[in-house]
């Protein structure tokens, strides 16, 4: 019984209407395999990694109802949800049979087909039964039931939560000697005709295994789970790569993922495929079962990096770099003490506790300051804060700050360029393979940033230090496989932003940009090789550039705003490969679907700190055959310096107003950056209108001018096609 459940992103884009209707808003999936729907189903639920192991309640009901439940307040929430497709509705159905709802009633409001809703409460009741012995665990851990437990997929995780007592308690039962354990079964190709034998595995409790581990040298490798936004098919191609590796070296490889839309989950991608969800007790009883040489966890992203510490306390062996090195590159205390005995400056910061901590720490940095929650990926509830007001908001509106969960404050550094950065390293020799500059200032998240290979502004002798900085931190960090740095350059100054030990979104993009297989080389090296015996102790210096983009989904959410910050929004990217910058960064805006124009009018409309930038961007458009049309503030300055210009309304202003232009068709090309929160909101429709009509538009001027690099290429420049091999045979 296979059981697939969409993953949503809806956190990450306020205002986002979270309703399911017949337009596309998942940014990726789950698939389990079991052999029933219940055991499926709980296992698609664990393997979507939103920190719910099953039917995880909404309003604390896992273990009977609690005293201070306002059940008319809840029933009257539940009656109001139930009736609307939300991604969470799963798990209010459940709630409301606890709350006394009947399928009956559950059918007429949802028109969830009763078949499910029968699934569901047997769910639902099996729980009340295990909770009902929260006073006694060792009755259910120590009898059948324990068994009928994990038949219908439940975690140890959850069954503790139920039971009351701590998960290894129930790992620790399960596990003894002469229980029944945990059993592989084959997904049976051949109809029960045949025995099948294809090496496509899923766990569940029979009492028959079909796994037959194999005595030759293996190796796991974890995958990234469901595609999101901050973890997508990037990690799956390292996944891919390193068995490829692996079979060249005659060794074994084990894939374990739970992603149906991965190559890696292909059942002829490696020689045995765990359909199984990336936590830490179903891994542990693959390799338990398997016993390999080591697990790979580099390459999946963050999933299996949270994997890192518990899995080495179990003993497995973890290939490449060490658990401790990468605690240490994500635990700020830790990396702050490594960068100042290394040397490298880092933008002031601080980790407050507290509200009152935050206040004091922004105030002794001085605003504008970034913050977030510690340990996040992609961004999630990264905000750039101007003044004290703002800070005091996010403090009491984004998160939640504790002692368990600190918020990290640190400087921005506004008007400065990112630089991300990717080496390998076998522990002795560093590789920098691709150092890439971003085209967006810092303070964009690094996803959602078009960057460029090699530097297009940069000085070599800044590219060089940062080439040596990565090799500090690669020896100093004791990595073995990839890394990844982020840089902000600010004047001739170099500040490390932060440092990741293993495969990054960008190994493809490098890979393809510098034609070396990024993820091959890591694995090698992971399993004893060394770059000077690959014979790969220099990376190609590419001669032409390559521009990534990023591509966004704001056109499947009407009224979100496309303005780019610390947190990541892009579902996935494009390449533009030219000898000429400004055609690679033309050729790249085209395969992100905005096409570049060569004539028409452009709308200008900048804060005032950009609007020296903004003077020099319009000369050129109007040397080049443009229109400059501009807001009153910047149009008064753009004439005060010489460039014709023509003035027109804001929203607010009156009719005809800029997105009266652009709704005419009027408008070619927008440049907008705004500073202030009702700047951002004056100008939404602004952008939103541009998006809308596939007007190309750029909200930082670093953006705006590789846009204008690139019309400048377009019109006086012929246009280049070759292939990629024939680019890296030059």
């Amino acid at each position: 019984m296979v059981v697939k459940i969409p993953r949503f992103a809806f956190q990450k884009f306020k205002g986002a209407d979270p309703t399911l209707t017949t337009q596309m808003k998942s940014v990726g999936e789950v698939m389990a395999i079991g052999r029933t729907f219940k055991e499926s189903l709980q296992k698609a639920i664990r393997s979507l990694e939103l920190d719910l192991n099953g039917l995880a309640s909404r309003f604390g009901l896992d273990r009977g109802i609690p005293a201070e439940l306002n059940r008319t307040e809840a029933i009257e929430k539940l009656n109001r949800v139930l009736r609307t497709p939300l991604p969470e509705r799963l798990w209010y159905v459940a709630d409301a049979m606890r709350l006394g709802f009947t399928d009956e009633e559950l059918f007429a409001t949802t028109k969830i087909d009763p078949w499910f809703l029968g699934q569901v409460r047997q769910l639902v009741d099996f729980e009340r039964m295990l909770a009902g012995h929260a006073d006694n665990p060792a009755a259910v851990l120590g009898s059948e039931l324990l068994w009928d437990a994990k038949e219908l997929g439940f975690s140890d995780d959850r069954l503790a939560r139920l039971l009351g007592c701590e998960a290894a308690v129930v790992q620790i039962a399960r596990t003894q000697p002469g229980a029944r354990g945990v059993t592989y079964k084959r997904v049976d190709t051949c109809a029960a005709e045949f025995e099948a034998q294809t090496p496509y595995l899923y766990s569940t409790y029979g009492m028959e295994c079909e796994s037959r581990p194999s005595n030759r040298k293996k190796v796991v490798i974890l995958g990234g789970g469901p595609n999101r936004i901050g973890q997508g098919i990037e990690f799956d191609y390292c996944c891919v790569h390193a068995a490829m590796a692996l079979r060249e070296e005659a060794i074994d490889t084990i894939m374990v993922n739970c992603n149906p839309e991965t190559v890696s989950t292909d059942y002829d991608t490696s020689d045995r495929l765990y359909f199984e969800p990336l936590t830490h007790e179903d891994v542990l009883n693959i390799v338990h079962r398997e016993q390999p040489i080591g697990v790979v966890l580099q390459f999946g992203g963050q999933t299996p990096l949270k994997l890192a510490l518990p899995l080495s306390k179990a003993g497995v062996r973890i290939l490449g770099t060490s658990p401790d090195a990468i605690d240490l590159a994500e635990d700020r205390e830790r990396f702050r003490d490594l960068l100042n005995r290394l040397g490298l400056r880092q933008a002031e910061s601080g980790m407050a506790r507290s509200v009152e901590e935050a206040v004091q720490i922004a105030r002794r940095i001085s605003y504008p300051v970034m913050v977030r929650p510690s340990y996040v990926l992609g961004g999630r509830s990264m905000q750039i804060v101007y003044d004290e007001a703002g800070l005091l908001e996010y403090m009491h509106s984004a998160v939640k700050a504790s002692p368990n969960h600190p918020v990290l404050i640190d400087k921005y550094l506004a008007d400065a360029i990112e630089v991300d950065a990717d080496a390998i390293s076998d522990g002795e020799t560093v590789v920098v393979a691709g150092i890439m500059e971003h085209i967006e200032e810092a303070g964009v998240h690094s996803g959602d940033s078009a960057c460029s290979l090699p530097p297009y502004t940069l000085d070599k002798a800044i590219v060089r230090d940062i080439e040596r900085q990565m090799r500090l931190l690669a020896l100093e960090l004791g990595v073995v496989g990839l890394m990844n740095a982020q840089f902000a350059v600010k004047g001739q100054t170099i500040y490390v932003l932060e440092v990741n030990p293993r495969g990054s979104r960008t190994v493809p993009f490098v890979s393809k940009a510098i034609g070396v297989p990024l993820a091959k080389v890591a694995m090698r090296v992971m399993m004893g090789r060394t770059l000077k015996g690959l014979g790969f102790t220099d990376a190609p210096l590419p001669r032409h550039f390559s521009v990534k983009e990023a591509v966004f989904p704001f056109n499947k959410f009407p009224g979100v705003d496309v303005l780019l910050g610390p947190e990541m929004k892009s579902t996935g990217e494009v390449m533009g490969i030219d000898a000429d910058f400004g055609w690679a960064f033309a050729k790249s805006q085209a395969g992100a679907g905005a096409v570049l124009p060569t004539s028409g009018t452009a709308f200008v409309s900048v804060k005032q700190s950009d609007r020296p930038v903004a003077l020099d961007l319009s000369k050129r458009l109007r040397t080049l055959g443009f229109q400059i049309q501009a807001t009153s503030g910047t149009a008064g300055y753009l004439r005060e310096h010489g460039v014709e210009v023509s003035t027109v309304n804001k929203v607010m202003e009156g009719r005809p107003h800029i997105v009266d232009h652009i709704k005419n068709g009027a408008v070619a090309l927008v440049i907008n950056t705004v500073r202030t929160a009702s700047a951002h909101v004056d100008s939404l429709s602004i952008r939103r209108e541009a998006l809308h009509r596939g007007v190309p538009y750029f909200t930082t001027m670093r953006g705006a001018h590789a846009a204008v690099m690139g019309i400048e290429a377009t019109l006086q420049k012929g246009l280049a096609i070759r292939t990629l091999q024939e680019y890296h045979q030059a």
